[in-house]
């Protein structure tokens, strides 16, 4: 056992016997004989020496707590800053069935008790079958929302939050809490001699967390509001914090439930301990495995990536390379635990001779982007996974939402449709960025600067970006046209995306289940959980979009978890959710045709040759090396390739159901110095392939502005910190 663990084995040892004794004289509180009670007595004493020895800041702590004395509010001021050492129940997660809660009255079908719970959204509307909260039907301090546990509980907390709404200002600013074995007698938590009252919230969405004085063993628990916003009603949203009591005569309940059967880190790790861990993969595996930088946040953090490859550092030929981008929104930390998770997974398989991940790391270029906006996430973690709320760390340091911050390439494409004669007079791909986007005084990211960067150095394939907040899959368009509030917008490629989406949805346990719960507002399971990005919310700029349409990567987005920032012991159970489907996706990549373009006589390879599907409006092209990858569906195709200086090619090239790409290259012939000038005698124009040269400039003054702004950062950092001396002195 690590010490870790003894520790929460004493803690929770130590609290079930305190809760067995009244505060006052130490009585027990349930029926046992006088030697059971002797022996409670010896189990408090030796869990509180064993607590102690371990940590006697947190001996102290629970010293301080159990001494409180004074009214409810003193009580709140000292336990607001405390953690809790029971994890939630699980209200946000949804761990917790809408059977196990109740209340003593509800103001509508879409404010039940079903609704009260932490960081859970509305709908568009208020009072609508979705509403975002609990709230009680009658104004009185008789009103409760009620949990029922299924089983003992060890109850130390509670977190509150007021109604999710941009209409009403409704919240809980008191409360009281009432403990029961079955529902019919209650007894109140109390702070000493007195029942206690604990401070509820000030405004809409700041969790709030109260500690118990004592906490107490019970099967249900409730929430009893006593004042609240003099303007509003009663309306809360709550989580609740419990150890469930070790019960093996219980047939709901295992001792070995939510767990993981692969040893890995399961814990939030923040940006030093997320090196740490990077390192020690690395350290393991150093033949598979390589950490590089792709740049540095706001406040100077180095975004980091894994790559995972049997050839790590270089890119082979035909080899397709894959990533995921996790942490695009620094509260919205599952995906960055899981791909912390898959690169120890890898790892480690690789090392046992596991067949499956020897392929994928052969065939495949790895690269795992942990978290994109790592000043974002440091602020999320601070608070912890309850405290953070819906949006503190979402945004960069600069406050800038990631996920709208790539070039808008979907308007440009469409507004040179509309002017254009003809169609095939606008590029379908590789569109270059605007010309403002590349200044100094463009607001763009510098995490954004670094991933386009990144985007345009390395040949990518396939990619997944990784967030939370809800469960489906979503994938382009991400933009409407015409600026509609939402409108299904597919790509050329709207099938392909549709199979990647569902590969994704059906392999993960939660999202496949039919009987889950909807997260927030959306019923995503009349979708099968996937949907065309633009259909759910236009997002126009969104990184998937400006990936496809100004790269040759194809890119979804997954949506992990109803919870942003589930707790550390949640995190088990979501890397067994989505451990299939992360690998799955990843072997998608290996689909459809791949091949180089070589000229003709000399045999090198072609870079930046077009790649044309007849029957698809959206052209790819050839990576440096002259190696391409197009991913399509299983199918008959003709391919039609043509690059500068060279007469086009066309082969026809067949696609089978398995993940193998079929191979497809190309020989291509130089255009002729007598063909060039018949063209030009004729009146005609020699080909130029302007669009990949205006491209590679506009890239080329990202990079120029990008070093000015990273220069003046560090200059006012190296100020700051002159002046900080200086004032010292």
């Amino acid at each position: 056992m690590t010490m870790q663990r003894a520790h929460v084995c004493a803690a929770l040892i130590l609290c079930f016997a305190r809760a067995c004794f009244s505060s006052e004289d130490q009585t027990v509180n349930y029926n046992v004989t006088e030697s059971e009670s002797n022996e409670l007595k010896s189990i408090l004493n030796l869990a509180e020496s064993v607590t102690e020895g371990l940590d006697p800041a947190r001996a102290d702590e629970d010293h301080a707590q159990r001494n409180t004395s004074g009214d409810g509010e003193e009580m709140n001021k000292e336990t607001r800053g405390a953690k809790a050492d029971c994890p939630p129940l699980g209200l946000e997660s949804l761990k917790v069935s809408d059977d196990q809660l109740e209340s003593s009255s509800y103001f509508s079908v879409g404010l039940g008790p079903h609704r009260g719970r932490l960081n859970i959204q509305s709908g568009l509307e208020d009072e609508d079958e979705y509403d975002g909260a609990w709230c009680a039907g009658e104004e009185d301090q008789e009103q409760w929302l009620q949990l029922n546990a299924l089983r003992p509980t060890l109850f130390t907390g509670v977190i509150l939050q007021g109604r999710n709404s941009i209409w009403s200002l409704n919240w809980v600013r008191t409360y009281k809490v009432q403990f029961s074995n079955d529902s019919s007698v209650w007894r109140p938590c109390m702070n000493g001699s007195e029942e206690a009252v604990f401070i509820g919230n000030e405004d809409l969405e700041t969790p709030v967390l109260a500690l118990f004085p004592e906490p107490s063993v019970a099967q249900y628990i409730r929430i009893n509001p006593q004042t609240w916003f003099s303007n509003g009603t009663i309306c809360l949203r709550a989580e609740v914090l419990g150890c469930p009591v070790p019960d093996p005569d219980s047939s709901h309940f295992s001792e070995d439930e939510g767990g993981s059967s692969d040893d890995l880190d399961f814990r939030h790790h923040n940006y030093n301990e997320m090196k740490k861990l990077m390192k020690s993969v690395n350290d393991e595996c150093p033949n598979i495995t390589r950490i590089y930088t792709i740049g540095r946040s706001y406040t100077g953090l180095k975004l980091y990536v894994m790559e995972i490859s049997d050839n790590p550092g270089k890119h082979e030929l035909g080899e397709p390379e894959f990533r995921y981008v996790a942490g695009m929104h620094g509260n919205e930390v599952l995906g960055r635990e899981l791909l912390l998770n898959l690169m120890q997974y890898i790892c480690r398989e690789y090392t046992r001779g596991n067949q499956r991940v020897l392929q994928l790391v052969k065939d495949t270029r790895i690269h795992l982007l942990p978290s994109m906006n790592p000043d974002g996430y440091e602020t999320a973690y601070e608070k912890g996974s309850e405290l953070s709320g819906w949006a503190l760390g979402r945004y960069s340091f600069e406050g800038i939402d990631m996920n709208h911050n790539f070039p808008d390439l979907n308007n440009i494409m469409w507004d040179a449709q509309e002017l254009a004669m003809g169609k095939r007079r606008v590029s379908n791909h590789y569109i270059p960025m605007p010309e403002y986007y590349t200044s100094t005084e463009a607001l763009v990211a510098p995490e954004t600067r670094a991933v386009i960067s990144w985007m345009q150095d390395i040949p990518f394939v396939l990619s997944a970006n990784l967030h939370g907040g809800e469960l489906v899959v979503t994938y382009p368009f991400d933009c409407t046209r015409d600026w509609v509030p939402r409108q299904d917008t597919p790509t050329a490629d709207d099938e392909f995306f549709r199979w990647l989406a569902t590969v994704y949805a059906s392999a993960n346990l939660v999202m496949a289940n039919p009987e889950r719960r909807i997260c927030h507002s959306e019923d995503f399971q009349q979708h099968n959980n996937i949907i065309n990005g633009a259909d759910w919310h236009t997002v126009p700029g969104s990184m998937n979009d400006f990936s496809y349409l100004h790269t040759n990567c194809f890119e979804i987005t997954v949506e992990l978890s109803c919870d942003k920032f589930p707790h550390a012991s949640e995190l088990p159970v979501e890397w067994e959710n989505n451990k299939e489907s992360l690998l799955l996706y990843m072997e998608q990549v290996h689909r459809g045709i791949k091949g180089v373009i070589r000229d003709k006589d000399t045999k090198v390879g072609i870079a930046n040759a077009v790649i044309k599907v007849d029957g698809l409006d959206h052209d790819i092209r050839s990576a440096v090396d002259g190696d391409y990858w197009r991913l399509l569906n299983p199918g008959e195709y003709k391919i039609t390739v043509w690059a500068e200086g060279y007469f086009p090619r066309i082969r026809h090239c067949s696609v089978g159901s398995e993940p193998h790409a079929t191979i497809c290259d190309f020989a291509l012939t130089k255009t002729s110095q007598d063909r060039l000038k018949q063209i030009l005698a004729s009146g005609g124009k020699i080909p130029r392939d302007n669009q990949v040269r205006i491209r590679a400039m506009r890239m080329r003054k990202l990079r120029a502005s990008t070093k000015i702004l990273n220069r003046r950062r560090e200059q006012q950092r190296l100020n700051k910190v002159r002046r900080k001396r200086e004032a010292g002195a």
